[in-house]
């Protein structure tokens, strides 16, 4: 469990001299009012369409495949705005890991705490049901106004950039887990803690079983939601954050805890998770992290790729 950002003189390393400035420059636009973040954000979602190739072109097919039922024409005018959004997505980040308090509060708004606090109070730990929704890491800082609880997180292979992620997320956390790490995560929950749970993406053949999302019949699930919830004698809560329609703010919900869940059988957990995480999806499609590769794996290793 990780409870404090390590500094050390090797992050001076020319090696990272380009990094730091970047970094630097990316935070003095912290002080630019939030509307102009965003158009700027916007612009840069534009501009990488015209060079990131490849993960246009990923996303243009999951939209393809999850919504059918839209036209070319309106997959284009998704994909436009969820690039765009995706570019605001860095100025969430640059806010959520920088601003004051004070500025955070003053940007949000929060329904169904209330849940959260009631489910703790009752000796169980709270698993906040999430999904890769662009602006989720201002998400988790709105939620640590209220109660910091513990992240699950992917470390990062650049020192520099672990150690920014660390300390920025630990400015709504009480510590952080690495996400393999089911055994600290099963004593945060036991303890009684809140964590983030997010069941959304492909994490490969060895721990999935093939379910529906969306329109597509069999995408590799992930099950590790039940287990947790049994091993942590934890609540499932699911959890929504936008960045609302004027660019002026930010929106988290916590829905109230599931019933009935874990149930007797993993798979259909599974099943019902994907439908929360699609009506998720659903209040906020450009919102979405469609960038992601989230049908690779299919069920026989012989079928061909969906991406080709």
């Amino acid at each position: 469990m990780v409870e404090k950002a390590q500094f050390s003189s090797h992050l001076y390393h020319p090696k990272y001299w380009l990094l730091w400035l970047g970094v630097g420059l990316m935070r003095l636009t912290q002080v630019l009012p939030l509307r102009i973040q965003m158009k700027m954000g916007a612009a840069l979602g534009r501009m990488a369409m015209g060079i990131i190739g490849k993960r246009v072109n990923t996303a243009k097919r999951n939209l393809q495949l999850c919504f059918p039922e839209m036209s070319d024409a309106e997959q284009q005018v998704l994909l436009r705005e969820n690039f765009e959004q995706t570019g605001k997505a860095i100025f969430d980040t640059i806010n959520a890991w920088w601003w004051s308090d004070e500025k955070i509060q003053q940007h949000m708004t929060i329904k169904g705490q209330q849940h959260v606090q009631q489910t703790l109070d009752n000796g169980q730990g709270v698993i906040l049901f999430a999904v890769h929704c662009l602006p989720l890491e201002m998400g988790a800082r709105i939620f640590g106004q209220f109660q910091p609880g513990v992240g699950v997180y992917r470390p990062h292979n650049n020192a520099v950039m672990e150690y920014l992620q660390v300390k920025g997320r630990l400015r709504s956390n009480k510590a952080l887990v690495p996400k393999r790490d089911l055994r600290q995560m099963v004593r945060s929950l036991r303890a009684p803690n809140v964590i983030w749970y997010t069941a959304d993406q492909d994490f490969g053949r060895s721990s999935a079983t093939f379910i529906p999302f969306f329109a597509v019949e069999e995408a590799a699930t992930i099950t590790g939601a039940t287990t947790l919830a049994k091993l942590g004698k934890a609540k499932v809560l699911p959890f929504f954050v936008e960045r609302n329609s004027s660019d002026t703010g930010y929106n988290i919900e916590i829905q109230a805890p599931l019933d009935n869940f874990p149930g007797e059988n993993e798979i259909e957990d599974a099943k019902r998770g994907n439908h929360i995480i699609e009506q998720i999806i659903n209040r906020n499609k450009s919102q979405y992290m469609w960038l992601h590769r989230r049908f690779k794996t299919r069920p026989n290793p012989e079928d061909p790729s969906l991406y080709k």
